[in-house]
């Protein structure tokens, strides 16, 4: 399958933010800063569809000789 590097470079974006907001909700959780820990988590909740979302645009965009 070819995939545009804007699709997979947008989608290491978006996953590489959510690995940063899981970090930040650990540290946060750990000094009991639960107000930063719940920001975060919405944070999280809304980047991983959208990663999703990328992902399957990508996934069916791509031509190839599987032919799915």
């Amino acid at each position: 399958m070819k995939r545009s590097y804007i699709g997979v470079i947008t989608l290491a974006i978006i996953l590489f933010l959510d690995i940063i907001c899981m970090q930040l909700l650990v540290h946060q959780f750990f000094y009991e800063n639960y107000g930063n820990v719940l920001l975060y988590m919405i944070i999280m909740i809304i980047l991983f569809p959208v990663a999703f979302i990328i992902y399957k645009k990508e996934k069916h965009k791509g031509g190839g000789a599987s032919g799915k």
